[in-house]
Order: structure tokens, then C-alpha cells, then sequence
């Protein structure tokens, strides 16, 4: 009897040191989305290049495939972020289109005549014309779950969500285009001490984890989209 005790004290005591089991799923970041910096290329000084930037919407085909992200409300927000960060680099200023403008000024010119504005508009100015139009694309989503399991200490499962999106400027003369991609990724986790009542539910999804891994993401494409035009020349530096 007190073998089968010395035994099964030696078991349990190497067992409480040793791992039960894993869960995990393959990653995989091609060399063009791994993670860049804004500020690699904000050091700059000079001319600016006019942009148009496109309404971004998200397909209702891509909606009904990953709902996530039309719970998560992506798609409303990625101009404005791509915005500051393209702002950021001192490299562009930003217009409107043509049409827009012009519905606009027309707007405000009829408004003053009719005495609706204070401000008096007494002719069309020019436009200052877009060189580049921005858009904007979902091309990966993906939301996994890793799970260890271990007698000492406990459980722990990560909930990652990974988004890879891609900032294309397409010339407004010629219609060539430049591409930036970034895949952005935020992990939400969940520890557990001992595996007696262990939770096995899995993690509830986080919509926050959607706006950290967007905006990853859209700073990794904007950098290297600058990084791609500084190679062709259109930026000096």
C-alpha cells in the first residue's frame, strides 16, 4: 500500500510540472504586411501630392461572410483613420471630388444670392484637381482560438483577431496604381489557476479587438504605401 502511495505521489508531482495538452492554431504574416511604422516615414519636408479619398464601404457579400464586422461597425471609420495617418506624414493634402465640390459651391453661391448665407460668393474658384484617388479593402479576416492546459498552472486561452486591409492610389491621369497592405491583430486572454471546475466556455467575442487590429493594420498599409511611392520616385525622401 504505501508503494502504491509513493508511486502515485511521484506521478502527481511530475504531472504538476508538465503540460496536459494544447490547442493552436498555424499563423502565418507575408513579408509584404508585417508591421510598419508611421513615423518611418514622416521625416519629410517637402511638395504634397493632392488625394481624393473614396467613400469606404463594406460589401454586403463580405457582411454576410463575417458578420463580425458589421457588429464590429468596420467600414465607418476607416477614411478617417486613414486620414491622420496619411496626415501624418506631411506628404498630402486632402480634396474632395471634382463633382462634389462643384454641387457644393453651387449650393453655397445659390444660398447667398437668395440672402439663406451671410457669406457672399461671387464666383467659382478653381479646383485644385486629386493626383491620386485612395481606396480601401478588406482582404483577410479571421477570428482563433489557442488553448493550453496545464496540471501546475491551469488554463489559458487566447482569442486572436487578425484583419488584413489594403490602401490602393490609383493615378488619377493615367489610371496605374500603387498598393499598401497591413495585417493587424489584437489577442484577447483568458487564465485560469488549477483545472478543478475549469471554465471551458469558450471566449466571447470582443468587438474592441475588430478596432485595435484596424487600425494596426491601416498604419502598416499607409507606411507602406509611402514606402512603395518613395521607390518610384514620387517622393524624393
Amino acid at each position: 500500500m504505501k508503494n502504491i502511495l509513493l508511486v502515485l505521489g511521484l506521478l502527481v508531482t511530475t504531472l504538476g510540472f508538465s503540460q496536459v495538452g494544447s490547442i493552436k492554431a498555424e499563423e502565418y504574416v507575408a513579408e509584404f504586411e508585417k508591421k510598419k511604422s508611421i513615423d518611418d516615414v514622416s521625416d519629410y519636408d517637402g511638395p504634397m501630392k493632392p488625394v481624393a479619398l473614396l467613400n469606404v464601404g463594406i460589401s454586403d457579400e463580405l457582411y454576410e461572410m463575417y458578420p463580425e464586422l458589421r457588429e464590429g461597425r468596420v467600414g465607418l471609420g476607416l477614411t478617417n483613420i486613414v486620414i491622420e495617418y496619411l496626415d501624418w506624414t506631411n506628404r498630402f493634402q486632402f480634396v474632395e471630388e471634382k463633382s462634389e465640390i462643384k454641387n457644393r459651391m453651387k449650393d453655397q453661391w445659390v444660398a447667398s444670392r437668395k440672402g439663406v448665407s451671410e457669406n457672399q460668393v461671387y464666383g467659382m474658384g478653381k479646383i485644385k484637381l486629386a493626383e491620386y484617388f485612395v481606396t480601401i479593402e478588406i482582404y483577410d479576416f479571421s477570428v482563433s482560438e489557442d488553448e493550453v492546459l496545464s496540471l501546475k498552472e491551469g488554463s489559458k486561452q487566447t482569442q486572436t483577431t487578425r484583419l488584413g486591409l489594403q490602401v490602393r492610389f490609383t493615378d488619377a491621369v493615367n489610371g496605374t496604381y500603387f498598393v499598401g497592405s497591413g495585417l493587424g491583430d489584437a489577442k484577447t486572454v483568458k487564465t485560469q489557476e488549477g483545472l478543478m471546475g475549469l471554465d471551458v466556455d469558450e471566449i466571447k467575442f470582443r468587438e474592441s479587438g475588430i478596432g485595435v487590429a484596424t487600425r494596426k493594420a491601416l498604419e502598416t498599409a499607409s507606411a507602406r504605401i509611402v514606402q512603395r511611392m518613395i521607390k518610384r520616385g514620387v517622393f524624393e525622401n
